[in-house]
């Protein structure tokens, strides 16, 4: 028994040390799991994927209950969406208390949920119930989550377009549009008095797309470049993300709040767009993507908050080809469906690609028996 539990011991750390080689992801990304395709794969290898990555953060874009069961045990933090869909019900205190116990309740004990977003770019649409209704659901939520006693593992937040935005350059002078102030600043009192982030999403790939001759590539790319500088900070930015969210952090201080913190629920780069999608190709997605990995690695903030680590998830993890409008929005993920990378940002290679493709599964399963049979050499011979 001795022996076997010296065996244990050391196929532990051996398996560690294998592991440390091969999670060379960053611990401080998120990323964006989407599901609107028909070709992915289950949610049970989509966990060994992520596994392997090292990515312990994942955001949905609804409560899929097949998707939490396979991450159960797991290290694994969630976010998790509710649809603007449900916002209309979700303003009832019965039907959120409803939606709670059956999403969140049934599957916390096993599955790790940090986050709920209470609907997704609902400024984006000029339905003036659908805004109306925003904040009573999100209320409705944290108070389910209250009576449950679940607010202090489950914060309530709801994810923003940059649009907004009024204004955004220079990055001091950050505004939100005069006439959504209605609706923002009760929600920015929401956050400040339940301690929620406000969360934003970022696509500098749109600002580019739009405008390639006055915006430089490099800017958006995180490539070395010039710059700017904000005139009123005399602060410096290499890269229009940073100025975006401390654009957004100056906008929500004009609204007299400098406690919420700006997170960004999504961010990315597509590998393939239409004609008119200046930009979209594979090679600007794997530097954007690799570069704002490297970025966050380092632990740097923006240039007006340089003390608070950016907290990103990217978009997305797969290519979805059910989504609807440009050919870009079915070309966001980091992989192919196969479980392959789309581009070169250092993860081929890796754990994912072994468990994808049957003759590298088989290499390592050699591996491990090899591991085992040596550890196993080294301990009877003590």
């Amino acid at each position: 028994m001795a022996n076997f539990h010296r065996l244990f011991r050391v196929l532990l750390m051996v398996f560690t040390l294998s592991g440390s080689v091969i999670r060379t992801m960053s611990v401080g990304i998120g990323i964006n799991y989407g599901q609107i395709a028909n070709n992915l794969p289950s949610p049970s290898r989509v966990a060994i994927l992520l596994q392997s990555l090292n990515i312990s953060r994942v955001k949905l874009y609804d409560a899929d209950p097949n998707v939490l069961f396979a991450f159960s045990r797991s290290d694994v933090n969630f976010i998790i969406g509710l649809g603007n869909e449900y916002l209309q019900n979700m303003s009832d205190p019965e039907e959120a208390l409803a939606w709670v116990q059956q999403n969140i309740q049934t599957h916390i004990s096993q599955t790790q949920i940090t986050c709920i977003t209470v609907g997704n770019e609902v400024f984006n649409s000029n339905d003036s119930q659908l805004r109306s209704n925003l904040l009573p659901a999100m209320q409705s939520v944290y108070n389910a989550l209250v009576n449950l006693r679940l607010d202090k593992q489950v914060s309530v937040t709801t994810a923003h377009s940059l649009n907004i935005l009024a204004n955004s350059f220079p990055p001091s002078a950050g505004t939100f549009k005069p006439d959504l102030a209605e609706f923002i600043q009760p929600i920015l009192n929401f956050h400040s008095m339940v301690k929620s982030p406000f969360l934003i999403n970022a696509y500098p790939f749109f600002a580019y797309k739009d405008s390639p001759a006055q915006v430089p590539l490099e800017y958006v790319l995180f490539q070395p470049n010039q710059g700017m500088t904000d005139p009123i900070t005399n602060l410096h930015y290499d890269n229009m993300l940073y100025a975006q969210i401390d654009a957004v952090y100056a906008a929500i201080k004009a609204m007299g709040h400098t406690d919420i913190q700006v997170q960004v629920s999504e961010t990315g780069w597509p590998s393939q767009g239409d004609m008119n999608e200046v930009g979209a190709t594979p090679e600007n997605a794997g530097l954007y993507n690799g570069n704002l990995l490297r970025r966050i690695q380092s632990g740097q903030g923006t240039p007006a908050k340089p003390s608070v680590p950016i907290d990103i998830y990217v978009f997305a993890l797969f290519n979805e080809d059910l989504k609807p409008g440009p050919a870009s929005e079915r070309n966001y993920g980091l992989y192919y469906p196969d479980g392959t990378p789309v581009y070169n940002i250092g993860l081929q290679g890796y754990l994912p690609e072994l468990l994808y493709s049957s003759s590298k599964r088989n290499v390592f399963s050699v591996l491990s028996l090899l591991l085992i049979f040596v550890a196993y050499q080294l301990i009877m011979r003590q």
